[in-house]
């Protein structure tokens, strides 16, 4: 005889999966699920405060293991609130199964009050969005949200329980998912082919993804580009790919304009493509910014990617990880030395030009080091110094970004996150994630003034369990980077009115940021003297628990 409903059955399939914190906001349709869940010890619920940040939670969390977080929502009000951060854990291809409650299949037709078509909300933002009808494949359903949310490339799944299936009886058996092994090479002659492609570059480029780092492929990349002399841009990537400090990293290509894509890839003679899709502009070129006799080759797992939007020379579906190896080895095997020679030229050139930028940008921050309003450099240095080496820093300084990475210059994968763009709010939920993660190394988000206000309840969150990351809030007053993309947005126009408008600012009222993160059980002191930060530092990072710092920093915008 059936002694459980779908309710228990549900968290037995869970555990199963090796899961351990459930992410989730509570609603009336799933009360069963959430009584159940108070006895059963085997996981733990981590309640964020409105649904946003909660998925974002649960994003940085999934970024930190690479596994499937599971998250709980509400039905069509609370999956509402949620749309904006899947889109971005859709976008940035983070492995979750987000599962959302509905009164009861039976009530269709009677189209009763929250009800929604919750799987055509939810599928244009996920990778897979389902309902289960039936308690029999309760669990199968399940599995198969799990496995595709964990087959590369990953992304967040969606499914619909209604509360009917969910209280009946349930006799199915509580078996772990069978996930995919999809670590496959191409053929050695594909190899040897795409090589031949490459050999002769002497303006090659490589554009990688968040691909690369989800097929831990890092040092894979980094022999790749300095076995060709080729710099390496990010497109759509939100994890640490190679060290910054080494020559070849050029940094993101940016999200906005397709303009400045195409200057990036103009010259490029050879290009290899993983990871990722090109391109990735909220305004991209609809004609190929690619030269026409460019050599292009695109190695992903994600068949949707290649040669989506563009065509290519090669498109090779693979693991990154093995593809990248061994078209190093043999690139490296077929280059003459005239060619070796050439690449190692490259660097050494681009050694140079990145080592006197470096040298400029630092020069520029010492020399208005006592600036008042502070400049962020003024921050970042010493706490770039202050930072224990394993330390992890999720960026979404947006338009202070920059200046950051200038002192936090790390090397380690697993040790830098930062939001493709998008979607605001995701700097100190994300944070919340990693340090649920890694509760033995430090953890640092930073946001700016205008993200901060999407998802400021994950504060409550990282208070109430008493998870110690550490946030930082970089308060321009304004939504800086509207202003700046405004900028360009004249320039090709040639235009330029007197002033930005209203709605870019964010004052008048001020915003006191320590104030609202002590009402949420996080204590925070405010920094607008360079004077100020050595003892600000210090106070974050020896005190025992979440703690914020709220950064006045100055809003110019260059005209």
């Amino acid at each position: 005889m059936t002694s459980a409903n779908g309710h228990r059955k549900l968290l037995e399939q869970i555990h199963a999966e090796g899961v351990t914190y459930l992410f989730g906001n509570p609603g009336s349709s799933e009360e069963g699920l959430l009584d159940e869940i108070s006895r059963f010890p085997e996981l733990q619920y981590i309640l964020g405060l409105q649904e946003a940040a909660t998925i974002c939670l649960a994003d940085g969390y999934a970024q930190a293991t690479q596994k499937p977080a599971i998250v709980q929502l509400h039905c069509s009000v609370g999956t509402g609130n949620a749309i904006g951060s899947i889109y971005h854990a859709w976008r940035r291809k983070t492995p979750m199964v987000v599962i959302s409650g509905e009164s009861g299949a039976e009530f269709d037709p009677l189209e009763a009050h929250m009800w929604v078509d919750l799987v055509g909300m939810t599928r244009p933002v996920t990778k897979y969005a389902a309902r289960a009808t039936h308690s029999s494949s309760l669990l199968r359903l399940f599995r198969r949200c799990y496995k595709i949310a964990a087959t590369p490339p990953w992304g967040p799944v969606f499914m619909s329980i209604p509360q009917d299936v969910l209280d009946a009886a349930n006799d199915e058996p509580v078996i772990p998912t069978t996930l995919l092994e999809t670590r496959s090479a191409p053929d050695p002659a594909l190899i040897a082919d795409a090589a031949a492609l490459l050999s002769g570059a002497e303006h090659p480029l490589i554009i990688i993804g968040d691909g690369v780092s989800h097929a831990r492929a890092q040092g894979e990349l980094v022999c790749l580009a300095e076995t060709m002399g080729a710099p390496v841009w990010g497109s759509m990537a939100s994890e640490l790919m190679m060290p910054h400090s080494h020559p070849l990293d050029a940094g993101s290509m940016g999200h906005m304009f397709g303009t400045s894509s195409g200057r990036i890839v103009e010259n490029a003679d050879a290009v290899v493509i993983c990871g990722t899709y090109v391109f990735s502009d909220v305004f991209p070129l609809v004609t190929n910014p690619f030269r026409a006799d460019a050599k292009i080759v695109h190695v992903d797992l994600d068949t949707h990617a290649i040669a989506k939007n563009h065509p290519v020379t090669m498109g090779l579906v693979a693991d990154p990880k093995l593809t990248l190896g061994q078209l190093a080895a043999a690139l490296s095997a077929c280059m003459t030395d005239a060619q070796k020679a050439a690449a190692k030229d490259r660097i050494a050139v681009a050694a140079k030009a990145k080592e006197e930028a470096h040298a400029r940008a630092v020069e520029q921050d010492r020399a208005r080091r006592d600036a008042s309003p502070m400049y962020m450099a003024a921050f970042a240095e010493p706490l770039a110094a202050a930072l224990p080496k394993d330390a992890i820093v999720f960026d979404e300084a947006l338009t202070h970004s920059p200046e950051l990475q200038r002192y936090w210059r790390p090397d380690e994968p697993g040790s830098f996150f930062y939001t493709p763009g998008g979607t605001l709010g995701v700097g100190i939920p994300g944070a919340v994630g990693l340090k649920l993660a890694h509760p033995q190394r430090t953890v640092v988000g930073f946001t700016g003034d205008g993200g901060a206000m999407y998802t400021y309840q994950a504060l409550w969150t990282a208070a109430h369990y008493r998870i110690g990351a550490k946030f930082v809030v970089c308060n321009n007053r304004s939504y800086r980077l509207l202003k700046q993309n405004l900028v360009a947005y004249w320039h090709d126009r040639a235009v330029n009115p007197p002033n930005f408008p209203p709605p870019f600012d964010i004052h008048e009222p001020g915003i006191d940021y320590v104030a609202i993160a002590a009402g949420l059980g996080v204590p925070g002191v405010r920094v607008s003297t360079p004077d100020t930060v050595p003892g600000a530092i210090r106070a974050m990072l020896d005190h025992d628990g979440p703690f914020l710092i709220e950064l006045t920093l100055e809003d110019g915008v260059p005209r």
